[in-house]
């Protein structure tokens, strides 16, 4: 089995915000496996299912973005995973809007989210899938810009294009990942 980590913000008031990217794309291979994530363990909304061929076990952490390493640490615990069989999606800043970048290990990169799974777990090892949203113009703005929501043309790239060319990057991780075991 391989876990599947989606960033995010809980509540109605981040849904389709550009923090949330992960989330999204976690609701989209859900819905494609036909399973219901539900909020009943590990402090995550989460669910385990047959997706493109491999047992994967979908997470989005209920704790807000910078808390996101406690659900992380108790699911790679629970099932007794090491980080090499986490994926973890997640919005980037210096990528632009709708970029699709795949990494194995590495630093946060200024991601507090990322920062806080590197904080509760043992090792980087892990796979990053970031997808760019793109930089506000002026630095102060980073906040209100992660928070501030997609408009419906950016909604429709990312579906269209990058929600696409992510998942064909998270199978790919995962056909490497089975090879190695």
């Amino acid at each position: 089995m391989f876990v599947i980590v989606g960033l995010g913000n809980p509540g109605n008031q981040y849904e389709n915000t550009r923090h949330n990217i992960g989330f999204m794309l976690i609701d989209k291979i859900a819905s494609e496996a036909g399973v219901f994530l539900s909020q009943n363990r590990f402090g995550a909304q989460t669910a385990r299912a047959k997706w493109e061929g491999y047992d994967v076990f979908l997470v989005k952490p209920q704790s807000y973005m910078n808390l996101s390493g406690d659900s992380v640490q108790q699911v790679l615990s629970f099932f007794k995973l090491s980080e090499q069989e986490l994926i973890v999606v997640f919005d980037d800043l210096d990528q632009a809007h709708g970029a699709v970048k795949t990494r194995l290990g590495g630093g946060h990169g200024g991601h507090n989210g990322i920062r806080d799974i590197l904080a509760k777990t043992s090792e980087d090892k892990f796979y990053r899938v970031k997808i760019g949203i793109g930089k506000p113009e002026h630095k102060s703005a980073t906040a209100n810009w992660v928070l501030g929501k997609f408009t419906q043309q950016e909604i429709n790239s990312l579906e269209q294009d990058s929600f696409p060319l992510a998942k064909s990057r998270i199978v790919d991780i995962l056909r490497q990942l089975t090879k190695k075991k």
